[in-house]
């Protein structure tokens, strides 16, 4: 100590003995060494000093300050009191806080936060109700963990094994489920939409309400795309339809008719998507619709002829037509190794793309508590006490139901928007079909309701009325439909007869297609020849228009069968009763005018019979005046040989019955001659 105090001392003196200096920077004063490059000893003691002067000034400042502070701060007696009472009061009754309701993670909207699959079976073991709302919950989020795992690892090589993982899901109950996972796939991986849409494919032939609930989604979306001028999902979306076609899901009507629209208008976007749908099913389309396919090109030349769009457009139309010189070849219909469904396996849908459909979006959601009591259930833990409940409330149901059918409305759609629909998909069938029996084939597939046979028929008619020259196509397949049913044969020959009613309303070119189609399925026998017993050939009953479908309808049939076969079923005797109108025989006049009439067309051989009748009309004319008379003679002389045996004058009776015969004889006579001179003329003027 006495050192300590000594070294202060001397290092003080020392200190008044210099001249002032700065000591603010002490870090380098404490550095500072002597001259051997070792600390001073002095130096090291004064440094130890001072800070532990300035250790207890700060520990003194630091407890004054804390006193002063208490004594600031310190209450009085009676708030003191005050506060202790309020200690003991609350001590006696705490206050209730609101505690905020638990949420389960799992039965939140979103699904909550993430549970390993190991802790989620364990949670759904530990559950003994299997139809409760938490059990269902789980599984539903396990189920779609599941899909969407499935479908984002799917490609070509494990195709197989992925389809199988999936069939052993519930993927009717998720059925939203997949058909969001898919579309969200092939949007995110476009180059992948060949795997997706055999993944479809594949499923569509399990469950085809799956492929047609995709379906109708990448239709609304492609829809969608095109409103709003979204170029990227009108790409997806159609890419996804090219391939679906491909893969015989979709049908080709709904590839021509998407590719109609896009080019309806051409944008330079607008074609580029066509160009790209082009590609994924041109070959398809060249395969199965081979008029669809011209007439698309077709549009796409004039487009390019127009140069009303960019250079680079114009540019992928002229690679398009290099594409298809080459026949697609680097864009097959399926890529080797997806070829997985079987031709009888496949399942077509035909949804053409205005229809309204609806995407039915709650299928992709988990119902809430309020409408969980409308979703059906679909798990094997819930059969059993979904049977239960059914059996219980059966007859609640079909009360309900009863009351709902009385209080249903019928609705009669005035606007035909259905009918426009069905012939719209009549023509679209037709014109992409390769040959009659294709054509006949798709249509039957439609399963149309059997109110819409005759409409059938007629958009048929109309089809064949519409081509600039008639198509032997149209003849084939509507005898392919009168050999099939008899309803289509009859609904034929309704229309024949509304046809010759109205013929006058056709222009020239649709009335010869109207007689050339007639005169085939008359000669194929797929419409009984009865049907011709509307024709009246006579000056009054027909008109230029009729005049001209007569005449083709024979010389079409003459062409087919030959005049001596044709001639020969014109005299058929079990059909003369519906032929009297077209070789009428009721009065020289129109036996006339059907003989020029078929003699102008180059027909005459079929009126031979007609000439001998003309020939020999004044005979029977004059024999049935003879008869006419006889039986009024006989009656005559009967009333006057009554009237003489009442009498007595026996002889004058005899010379005045003598009389008369010799009358009788002699006007008779003349009325032959008279007769044979105007059938002498008449034969004349007929020749």
């Amino acid at each position: 100590m006495c050192i300590i105090v000594f070294c202060f001392l001397r290092h003080k003196d020392h200190d008044r003995s210099r001249s002032p200096r700065d000591y603010s920077d002490r870090s380098k004063y404490d550095r500072r060494q002597s001259s051997n490059g070792r600390y001073n000893d002095r130096d090291f003691h004064s440094r130890y000093f001072f800070k532990l002067l300035r250790g207890r000034d700060r520990e003194r400042n630091m407890d004054g300050d804390s006193d002063r502070r208490k004594r600031t701060k310190s209450p009085s007696p009676i708030v003191r009191n005050e506060e202790e009472a309020v200690t003991q009061s609350s001590s006696v009754e705490p206050p209730a806080k609101k505690k905020k309701a638990e949420l389960d993670p799992i039965l939140t909207r979103t699904g909550g936060a993430y549970i390993p699959p190991a802790r989620l079976r364990m949670m759904q073991d530990q559950i003994a109700d299997k139809s409760s709302l938490a059990y269902q919950r789980m599984s539903w989020e396990a189920l779609k963990k599941s899909i969407n795992g499935l479908i984002n690892k799917v490609n070509v090589s494990n195709i197989a094994n992925i389809i199988h993982e999936l069939l052993q899901e519930n993927i009717v109950r998720g059925r939203g489920l997949l058909s969001r996972s898919v579309i969200q796939a092939q949007t995110a991986s476009p180059i992948f939409t060949h795997v997706y849409a055999a993944v479809v494919a594949i499923i569509n032939s399990k469950f085809p309400h799956i492929g047609e609930l995709i379906l109708k989604r990448l239709i609304l979306n492609f829809r969608k795309g095109y409103r709003r001028n979204d170029k990227q999902l009108c790409l997806s979306a159609s890419k996804f339809v090219g391939h679906l076609v491909n893969q015989n899901v979709a049908h080709e009507v709904l590839s021509l008719e998407m590719l109609t629209l896009l080019l309806e208008r051409p944008t330079d976007d607008s074609v580029e998507v066509a160009i790209a749908f082009l590609k994924e099913c041109g070959m398809k389309l060249t395969e199965v619709s081979p008029r669809g396919i011209n007439a698309i090109f077709e549009r796409l030349r004039n487009i390019l002829h127009e140069s009303q769009i960019d250079k680079r457009v114009q540019y992928m139309i002229e690679v398009m037509f290099a594409i298809r010189k080459d026949g697609f070849k680097d864009h097959p219909i399926i890529t080797e190794g997806l070829d997985l469904v079987e031709e009888e396996d496949q399942f077509t849908h035909m949804l053409p793309l205005e229809d309204e459909y609806s995407p039915e979006d709650l299928l992709s959601m988990y119902p809430s508590k309020d409408n969980l009591h409308n979703f059906k259930i679909l798990d094997e833990g819930s059969s059993e006490s979904g049977d239960d409940a059914g059996g219980e409330d059966g007859d609640d149901d079909d009360d309900d139901d009863v009351e709902g059918r009385e209080k249903k409305l019928i609705i009669i759609d005035k606007t035909e928007v259905n009918l426009v629909s069905f012939r719209r998909t009549i023509y679209l069938a037709i014109q992409s079909s390769l040959d009659f029996e294709e054509c006949a084939h798709k249509l039957l597939k439609m399963e149309f309701p059997e109110s819409e046979t005759k409409e059938l028929c007629n958009m048929i008619l109309d089809c064949c009325a519409q081509q600039r020259t008639y198509e032997k196509f149209f003849g084939l397949l509507a005898g392919r439909f009168c050999m099939l049913k008899k309803d289509y044969m009859e609904a034929f020959e309704g229309i024949f007869k509304e046809q010759y009613e109205t013929i006058h309303r056709l222009e020239t070119n649709k009335l010869r297609n109207v007689a050339k189609m007639f005169a085939h399925l008359l000669y194929t026998d797929s419409i009984p020849w009865s049907v011709l017993y509307c024709i009246q050939l006579s000056e009054e009953t027909t008109t230029s228009s009729s005049r001209i479908f007569v005449k083709i309808l024979f010389q079409e049939l003459c062409e087919y069968m030959g005049l001596p076969k044709l001639n020969q079923r014109l005299q058929d005797e079990t059909l003369q009763p519906f032929f009297e109108g077209l070789f009428p025989r009721d009065n020289p006049r129109n036996t006339r005018f059907a003989i020029n009439f078929f003699t102008s067309i180059g027909l005459g051989g079929l009126t031979d019979e007609l000439r001998e009748h003309l020939k020999n009309a004044p005979k029977i004319i004059m024999t049935q005046r003879q008869d006419v008379e006889s039986s009024d003679s006989s009656s005559s002389s009967s009333s006057s040989s009554s009237s003489d045996s009442s009498s007595d004058s026996g002889s004058g009776s005899s010379s005045s019955s003598s009389s008369s015969g010799t009358d009788s004889n002699s006007s008779s006579g003349s009325s032959s001659d008279s007769d044979s001179s105007s059938s002498s003329s008449s034969s004349g003027s007929g020749k």
